[in-house]
């Protein structure tokens, strides 16, 4: 059976979370995220999620709701166990703990992370931590990583991160599509390959014409299993726009499809106008139509 107030996420969908910022990183605002350890207390100390805090119990074993929680206030709860692959475990401790978070006051669904710690520890061993406590300086330096968008293949980023090596190493990162105006990076050779497009975010460059050229590059990289990191100066609009007309061609996802999968990854997505503009020509060239209206206040 499955229970009201839960919600099943994917490993990646946490990744993300964990990396959404602006100038600080989401983690810094105390009410964006709550995740939760439901794990024993001897597992937990070995390793956890960054920022991960211990699902506290009461002397009977029962689950309880953290000190200072403010369940209401939080934008959103994830809890995980071991390795709970559904939520129909009515004995999984993550789903105990969730159900306990959700009648306790959660405003929002509590995400029970699918696969666990096992799963997502694995996929990004670089988030493990023995770390307990965060101070808020801390996590105001906390560096956040490229946006998943394709499962260990395509990711969104700024220059920044498009220039740091632990990232492109953590990551795998094998290829480049650099939309800034500027070509330079600090890599030496050899370094990811690389596919520039010289374009200014701007509302008369025109990105629509790069549009094959980039989409056949992530592809080429992609069916070779190698993951590609596109990204521009803020990694907020000409890298988005690349990888939505990606999803685009090769999923033959319609424009609404595409951009608001990017979005669910990406919430600090902003492509310009033209941008937009171009993605809807696109879209009748791949489909012969256009089926999206981009004149929806939602694009």
């Amino acid at each position: 059976m499955a229970f009201d107030g839960l919600e099943l996420i994917e490993p990646n969908a946490l990744y993300n979370l964990l990396q959404q910022a602006t100038v600080y990183s989401c983690l810094s605002d105390p009410n964006y995220l709550l995740l939760i350890d439901a794990r024993i207390k001897s597992e937990y100390n070995e390793s956890h999620v960054v920022t991960a805090k211990k699902a506290p119990k009461s002397e009977g074993g029962s689950f309880m709701v953290p000190y200072d929680a403010e369940l209401e206030c939080k934008q959103h709860i994830v809890v995980y166990d071991s390795n709970t692959a559904d939520l129909k475990d009515v004995e999984a401790p993550a789903i105990a703990c969730g159900r306990l978070l959700w009648e306790m006051g959660s405003r929002n669904p509590v995400k029970i992370l699918r696969g666990g710690y096992e799963e997502f520890s694995a996929l990004y061993p670089f988030l493990r931590t023995q770390k307990i406590l965060f101070m808020p300086r801390e996590m105001d330096q906390i560096k956040a990583y490229p946006v998943e968008i394709v499962p260990g293949a395509v990711y969104i980023g700024n220059w920044r991160q498009g220039n740091a090596p632990y990232i492109q190493k953590d990551l795998k990162i094998k290829a480049h599509v650099n939309v800034c105006v500027e070509a330079e990076t600090f890599f030496k050779d050899p370094g990811p390959e690389h596919c520039h497009l010289q374009v200014e975010d701007t509302n008369d460059a025109d990105l629509l014409t790069h549009f094959d050229k980039a989409c056949n590059f992530i592809e080429e990289h992609r069916q070779k299993s190698q993951a590609v990191l596109v990204f521009d100066h803020l990694g907020i609009s000409r890298c988005a726009t690349i990888v939505i007309a990606y999803l685009m061609k090769h999923n033959q996802w319609p424009l609404m499809r595409a951009y608001f999968h990017v979005q669910n990854c990406l919430s600090t997505l902003r492509p310009n106008r033209a941008f937009v503009q171009q993605l809807s020509e696109w879209e009748q060239q791949l489909f012969g139509a256009k089926t999206t209206e981009i004149a929806d206040p939602n694009f």
